[in-house]
């Protein structure tokens, strides 16, 4: 039998609203975490569905503590070799085109919000928004994002950027894989240390 952890130091959302943005290195650490998290799980063919800020939990209060995954209400197992889904599921803003194109689509989907989610550490800002739901939609299934001026004026290009639009790629055949991502230089050069992430 299996028992959910317990975790104290609240939503990734809230520190974001709490700083504002994070720096390259402590983006860079944190997005190691999920995206460890996340290869693992699709090496079991665990496809989570529904990732954001609200879904990855601190361990505790420390500004140094571990991502916790949670919410798998979403989330699905792969089936056989080539079996992908279809069920339109998903937080607005992090969905993947492919999820709103009512496409056939794959764990790719978790890579695609792991991108949007990086983009929001190193800004503070959401790459898509629109009050209008429609208009939000047909941002997303064009992947109309902007690196905008002055707020990624200092943000890498070769680096973080490149990281992030790998992650949001609208092809989802040509977009990065957890395992492609963290071989990425923004990862690897970024961070000496490795610190775990969980699923709860």
């Amino acid at each position: 039998m299996q028992t959910l952890k317990s975790v104290s130091g609240g939503e990734l959302f809230d520190r974001i609203v709490e700083k504002g943005f994070y720096t390259e290195k402590d983006a860079s650490a944190l997005i190691k975490q999920v995206l460890d998290a996340v290869n693992y799980l699709h090496s079991l063919g665990i496809v989570h569905r529904d990732l954001k800020p609200e879904n990855l939990l601190y361990f505790n209060p420390r500004d140094e503590s571990k991502i916790m995954i949670s919410d798998f209400g979403l989330s699905k197992m792969e089936g056989a070799a080539n079996d992908i889904m279809s069920t339109a599921c998903g937080t607005p803003g992090y969905v993947a085109p492919e999820v709103l194109a009512q496409k056939p689509y794959s764990k790719a989907v978790d890579c695609w919000s792991i991108g949007v989610i990086s983009y929001i550490l190193l800004c503070g800002y959401p790459p898509f928004y629109d009050e209008n739901d429609s208009k939000l939609f047909e941002q997303i299934l064009k992947a109309e994002y902007e690196f905008d001026s002055p707020y990624w004026d200092d943000i890498s290009d070769s680096a973080a950027k490149d990281f992030i639009s790998n992650l949001m790629q609208k092809d989802p055949e040509k977009r990065f894989t957890c395992d492609e991502a963290l071989r990425h230089p923004w990862l690897v050069h970024s961070n000496n240390t490795t610190i775990c992430c969980r699923c709860i």
